[in-house]
């Protein structure tokens, strides 16, 4: 696929791809999404052609090199448990550059937050997750693939009424041998209580998104842009 370079009008702290909207700039949209560990920006923006045309599709790359064309938004260790430990300096650090280009990203394509979802897959649906929970000001959803809600995060989190109103989309893979379900089963019952419009669905799969799962998200985004 023929990735355009994110234009030089777009002066961003992240790099990565971006394809524009079809809409009028008033009515335009803004899709951000964040790779998966070990992967890099080309890998979601792969998903451009499905994303309805109302939205500019922004896919970042993270800023922790892992190898060649392989990057990371925080490294993580497994204990033996089956926990993870995190880098938490680092994601801090990532959480902070996302917030950056988000908000500079609508700014300079003239989105407003209340036209801005932010998603991603496994490890960029963690930093979806935090960013909706602690930074809630900067979207007006999320849209979050096989990932998992960071303990770390949670004593930064925003009081739930600034969430009021936020959209949520959260779906995970009931084979899923990389997150497992019940991480899924945990950020949903996290969410519940909340003030949010909590779009909640599993599908037949390991770590990947289902062919089913991504018709689903794009018909939510869809919604969205004609609530």
């Amino acid at each position: 696929m023929d990735t355009p370079a994110l234009p030089l009008s777009l002066s961003l702290p992240l790099s990565g791809y971006i394809r524009p909207a079809q809409a009028a700039p008033q009515a335009a949209w803004l899709l951000v999404l964040m790779h998966g560990v070990g992967s890099n920006a080309q890998d979601l923006f792969s998903l451009a052609p499905y994303v309805p045309p109302q939205f500019h599709v922004l896919s970042l790359q993270a800023p922790y090199a892992m190898g060649p064309d392989a990057f990371a938004w925080f490294q993580f260790s497994v204990n033996p448990d089956g926990s993870r430990s995190i880098a938490a300096d680092q994601e801090l650090h990532s959480r902070a550059l996302v917030a950056q280009t988000v908000e500079q990203a609508a700014q300079q394509l003239g989105v407003p937050p209340e036209r801005v979802i932010v998603g991603g897959f496994s490890q960029g649906g963690i930093m979806s997750l935090s960013l909706l929970l602690t930074q809630p000001a900067l979207l007006h959803g999320i849209c979050v693939w096989h990932s998992r809600l960071l303990p770390e995060v949670l004593p930064e989190q925003v009081d739930s009424a600034q969430l009021a109103g936020r959209q949520v989309w959260l779906s995970h893979g009931t084979e899923d041998n990389v997150i497992p379900l019940r991480s899924a089963h945990q950020t949903r019952d996290h969410l519940t209580p909340m003030p949010v419009a909590l779009r909640y669905r599993e599908y037949p799969c390991t770590h990947t998104i289902h062919q089913d799962e991504l018709r689903d998200c794009v018909q939510w985004l869809q919604e969205l842009t004609q609530a």
